[in-house]
């Protein structure tokens, strides 16, 4: 490198997005503001930084310590959001009579964890938030499933939502005496799928300080849920199993409740799954928890996580507040989708490309280029005449699917031509005014821009 250049770089875990991933991230975020807007969930935002007060305690231990926190040149304390949760319990504290309740409301942004970059996780990530404010019902719970589910489909991600209630670990800890344990203990259930029984094990004894009973309860719990049993099925196991709790029959009705309603949004088998070993690592949930996971590869991880949590909002106001949301990771699936090779290839949002023959065709080409961005197609202009060549191979590498070929025959004789870049086939002598509905009929042929 020359003396005196500075190395371009980024940092770990962060990464540039170039013209292709923007695009597609783009469309999917339009997709998914439309799914969220058709169940009448509002746009809201927030700041990237908050008080680090606002922020620590808030979700675990491991998120306090993946805070990015500094002091600013006033001398404040404060730290990058790890997620979109917490800053909306704060936002609607602070709002909460201006807004309305139920609140239902999404917000599509970055966050910042400084945690250990794997395949699919990013220290700056994007996450698609929805939530529902205000409400305890759980009429509530199977809306937010069903916006997941919603979401994802429109995406084309086929995909299975598998969900707990943290009042049956709840009662599940009471049944075993988990005592001031509780909160390793169901971190340790979390990670099942990630560490394996064994090691799972070693967690709940040697931090957990559980003994081999107390560990087989455990695992007598988690083989409910990988067995071959039916929702129904389980959850009448379950009634057994926390007799003695009433925390936990409460999260068993509520599951049972949670079944019914999704059924309505046809939600079943293999789309909704019981999954005892779901206890999510955020210190803030205490109802129904889910993950959802994509069926052409389910190793990336959760796609889509969330859950109830009733007190999160109580830490800043007096006024009750119960809150159920989840988040998409677009970052995640979009990780996945490049793996399987889904992803558009596209660099250029135009749908028509203009070429231009020489300059005398200057003027009409502007014209042309013009009279398609008003008729509602996006449309790039050559800025180089020339070679038509040079200009389709420019277009076609882009992923622009049509070229308006004017060059000086089509100058003098007032008409233009059109060429698929993707197959070749040319049409000429089309009429400058009529250039908009051949070009509207022949994308309807094209692959989705």
């Amino acid at each position: 490198m020359a003396k005196g250049l500075i190395e371009p770089r980024v940092l770990k875990g962060f990464r540039d997005t170039l013209p292709a991933v923007a695009l597609e991230r783009s469309r999917m975020i339009r997709t998914l503001e439309g799914v969220f807007s058709s169940f009448g969930f509002t746009p809201i935002d927030t700041p990237a930084l908050e008080y680090a007060e606002i922020l620590l305690g808030k979700g675990s231990e491991e998120t306090d310590r993946q805070l990015y926190r500094f002091t600013d040149q006033g001398g404040r304390d404060i730290a990058l959001r790890f997620d979109l949760t917490v800053p909306l319990a704060r936002f609607v504290a602070e709002h909460a009579n201006e807004l309305g309740m139920p609140f239902r409301r999404y917000h599509i942004a970055p966050v910042w964890r400084a945690e250990k970059p794997q395949r699919g996780r990013y220290r700056e990530f994007i996450q698609c938030d929805f939530d529902i404010i205000g409400s305890e019902s759980l009429l509530g719970d199977a809306e937010v499933l069903g916006l997941v589910s919603a979401s994802l489909g429109k995406l084309g991600i086929d995909h299975e939502l598998r969900v707990n209630n943290r009042l049956i670990l709840n009662g599940l800890l009471e049944t075993v005496n988990a005592g001031g344990t509780a909160a390793l203990v169901l971190r340790a259930v979390d990670k099942l799928d990630k560490l394996g029984a064994e090691v799972v094990k070693a967690e709940l004894r040697e931090q957990g300080g559980l003994d081999d009973a107390q560990i087989a309860t455990v695992f007598a719990y988690l083989a409910l849920s990988a067995s071959d049993a039916t929702p129904t099925e389980v959850l009448r196991e379950l009634d057994g199993l926390l007799a003695k709790s009433a925390t936990g029959t409460a999260g068993v009705q509520a599951l049972r409740t949670l079944f019914a309603h999704a059924s309505e949004y046809g939600l079943a088998g293999r789309m909704l799954q019981l999954d005892l070993s779901i206890a999510r690592g955020l210190d803030y949930y205490t109802g129904m928890v889910f993950e959802t996971r994509m069926v052409a590869m389910p190793a990336i991880g959760s796609i889509c996580s969330g859950g109830r949590y009733d007190n999160l909002v109580n830490l800043y106001s007096n006024r009750r507040l119960p809150g159920v949301g989840g988040s998409i990771g677009l970052d995640r699936i979009f990780g996945a989708l490049e793996e399987l090779k889904q992803l558009d290839v596209r660099t250029s949002p135009a749908q028509v490309f203009v070429a231009v023959g020489d300059d005398s065709c200057i003027a009409g080409a502007i014209s042309i280029a013009q009279s398609l961005r008003q008729a509602g197609h996006p449309t790039e202009l050559s800025l180089e005449a020339g070679s038509l060549g040079a200009q389709f191979k420019y277009a076609d590498r882009r992923g622009i699917g049509l070229a308006v070929i004017f060059g000086e025959r089509e100058r003098l004789a007032g008409t233009c031509g059109v060429k698929n870049l993707k197959t070749g086939e040319q049409v000429n002598d089309i009429s400058l005014t009529g250039i908009a509905a051949e070009i509207t009929r022949r994308l309807t042929t094209l692959p989705r821009p």
